[in-house]
C-alpha cells in the first residue's frame, strides 16, 4: 500500500474491520461502560515500543504497559500515513513488519471505535505461558 492512495486505502481497511466486528459487537449488551481492552503481541506491541520510543524490541518493558487510546490511536495513523521506507526505519518496525503492521493498525482502531475505552493493556506473554507460570506458581515455585 504505497503511493498517493495509501491515505484512502487505509481508511478502506479500517472500513472493511468496522464492519466486520461490528456484527460481533451487536451481540454483545448495549451498556459498555466500563470497557477495558487487552492487546496481546503483534501490532499492540509494535505500537508500544513506538510509544515508549525503544531503540529496539524490549518485551519487559511493553509487557503489562497500559496506554492512553488517543496515544495508541495517534501512532497508529502515524504509522499508517507513513511510506513503506519511514516504517521500516522505526526501531521496533524494522522491514520484516512494515507492511504488516499497517494491516494491524487499521483493525485496532476498528476495535477502538466499536469498543471505546481509556487505556489500551499490552500482554506479550502467551497463553502456554501463562498457564505454564499459574501450573508452577500452584505447586509452590517462585517465578
Amino acid at each position: 500500500m504505497e503511493g498517493p492512495d495509501r491515505v484512502d486505502a487505509y481508511k478502506r481497511m479500517r472500513e472493511r474491520a468496522r464492519r466486520a466486528f461490528a456484527r460481533f459487537a451487536d451481540m454483545l449488551p448495549e451498556n459498555r461502560d466500563g470497557i477495558r481492552l487487552l492487546g496481546t503481541s503483534g501490532t499492540v506491541t509494535t505500537l508500544a515500543s513506538v510509544h515508549l520510543a525503544l531503540p529496539s524490541y524490549d518485551r519487559r518493558a511493553v509487557d503489562g504497559l497500559h496506554v492512553p487510546i488517543g496515544e495508541m490511536q495517534k501512532i497508529s495513523t502515524m504509522i499508517a500515513e507513513m511510506d513503506y521506507a519511514g516504517r521500516s526505519h522505526l526501531p521496533c518496525i524494522g522491514s520484516e513488519r512494515a507492511d504488516l503492521v499497517v494491516a494491524g493498525c487499521a483493525i485496532l482502531e476498528a476495535i477502538i471505535e466499536i469498543w471505546p475505552a481509556r487505556n489500551l493493556g499490552v500482554a506479550d506473554r502467551g497463553i502456554r505461558e501463562g498457564i505454564l507460570r499459574s501450573l508452577m506458581a500452584r505447586d509452590g515455585y517462585q517465578l
